[in-house]
């Protein structure tokens, strides 16, 4: 169970990486008023914690009916998040392209697009809740020690996101990016775990 925390939690951190989101969230949200920062942090948090939870519950029974193992889900999961991990230990991580960018700017409510999806519950974080659920069915009462955890890293990033104007002070760009780097190590080693431990059961 302990085990299963930690891991959860490090996951999540690693791949939701609050810290990386903090830059984006002022670019996007910098120039409008606190109140208004502070309600669209907590709507971008609730949608992101919304479509986790939807994966979460829902993604196993998916994956069942398309009979995708789980084998291969950390498989294509690793594979998918060393790519993320490449892109942060270079510091050129972009969850969206330059015109979504453009696009989300011109918008008046940018919560759910783009910082819930993909900032917060992108691909990499759906990829990671499928597989620690699928993971969770050995423990008992695992998938709840997971969405606990899930829930945990994202009431970080909703108070790094409310505190992002001193963070970024605090930390500076050249501080955030040493953070993401970090970071982006530590998610490259979890993905090359999470493909040794599908090729492993593969061929077991």
């Amino acid at each position: 169970m302990l085990e299963l925390a930690s891991k959860a939690f490090l996951t999540f951190f690693v791949v939701i990486d609050p810290v990386g989101v903090v830059p984006m969230f002022i670019a996007l949200a910098g120039n409008r008023p606190r109140s208004e920062q502070v309600n669209i942090a907590r709507k971008a948090i609730l949608v992101a914690g919304g479509v986790i939870l939807f994966f979460a519950l829902v993604g196993g029974p998916l994956l069942e009916h398309l009979g995708i193992s789980l084998e291969a889900l950390r498989i294509a999961g690793g594979i998918l998040l060393f790519r993320i991990a490449v892109d942060m230990v270079f510091a050129q991580w972009e969850r969206e392209t330059k015109e979504e960018q453009d696009e989300a700017r011109e918008r008046s409510d940018i919560s759910v697009f783009p910082l819930a999806i993909p900032l917060i519950a992108g691909p990499g974080t759906l990829a990671s809740v499928l597989i620690l659920a699928g993971e969770s069915r050995k423990v008992e009462g695992g998938l709840w020690v997971v969405l606990a955890m899930t829930a945990v890293v994202l009431v970080i990033t909703y108070f790094l996101l409310r505190a992002s104007s001193r963070l970024r002070f605090l930390l500076g760009r050249t501080g955030i990016n040493v953070v993401t780097r970090v970071l982006g190590l530590l998610l490259a080693a979890l993905a090359v775990q999470y493909v040794a431990d599908g090729v492993r059961a593969f061929l077991a």
